[in-house]
């Protein structure tokens, strides 16, 4: 941003109506602006609800900054000074009609609107010091921001200020809006693939391993090779007991064949 010769660049800061101009500064292969640079570094760097339903627009709607823009203080001054020339006119005809009636029936005409006229001045002299005060502070803002009048104005106009904004702020949330687009498209497939990995995980089940070759041959042959000296036992039993004048018990053995 910052580099260039004495002519251009070497930018010591820059004022507001630049702001309206970062959606035409490219990247080198063109592929995005400046401001959507922006915009999708502060979305994945310092907005923790980024790309969720719950995310907040973090600037003034553009709409609001569009009426802002409309508002003109001669016109609140010019509105404030017709409703204290309309409240001094009132306060005349109260006075005329409270001389002109009889003392029965004065009331409760006078002291309502005695009290009607006391509540009009103090929140009149409200309004207007709370004007003053709001000019105040939006030259003070306007000077802040380096932000001079244009051409016939004597001073800055919300227009000249909050235009700048409006235009701003609605190419920002243009962006805001499409890279959370993007960035809850790539929740959603990260979310799939978790699950994808999940039900993997949970369908893979280990089989026992069978015995094969040369093992199973092995096991196979222990297992004949035990008949016989089964046999063999038995018999002995069934001679020894015969020997010894025991009853002789039948014992049969089951037939094997291998």
């Amino acid at each position: 941003m910052n580099g260039g010769n004495r002519s251009r660049g070497q930018a010591d800061g820059f004022t507001l109506d630049i702001l309206p101009k970062l959606k035409d500064v490219k990247s080198s292969d063109n592929s995005q602006s400046l401001l959507s640079y922006i915009v999708a570094y502060y979305l994945r760097h310092f907005d923790e609800d980024a790309g969720r339903e719950t995310c907040i627009y973090p600037l003034p709607e553009p709409q609001d900054l569009f009426q802002a823009s409309q508002m003109k203080f001669d016109d609140f001054q010019r509105d404030l000074r017709k409703l204290k020339k309309d409240l001094n006119a009132c306060s005349v005809e109260t006075e005329k009609v409270c001389k002109l009636s009889s003392e029965e029936n004065l009331q409760p005409f006078k002291d309502k609107m005695d009290e009607f006229l006391s509540q009009a001045k103090t929140d009149l002299e409200t309004q207007e010091k709370q004007l003053a005060d709001t000019q105040k502070i939006f030259l003070e803002l306007s000077v802040s921001f380096s932000v001079k009048p244009k051409a016939g104005e004597k001073e800055v106009s919300p227009n000249t200020l909050f235009s700048v904004w409006h235009e701003f702020s609605s190419d920002f949330k243009d962006q805001w809006k499409k890279q959370n687009k993007l960035m809850l498209q790539e929740r959603v497939k990260m979310a799939e693939e978790c699950f994808k990995q999940a039900r993997e995980k949970a369908s893979y089940n280990v089989k026992p391993k069978h015995a094969t070759g040369i093992v199973r041959l092995y096991t196979s042959c222990n297992s004949y090779c035990m008949v016989p000296s089964v046999l063999l036992f038995v018999k002995t039993l069934v001679l020894t007991n015969t020997c010894q004048g025991v009853e002789k018990t039948t014992l049969l053995a089951p037939t094997v064949t291998y």
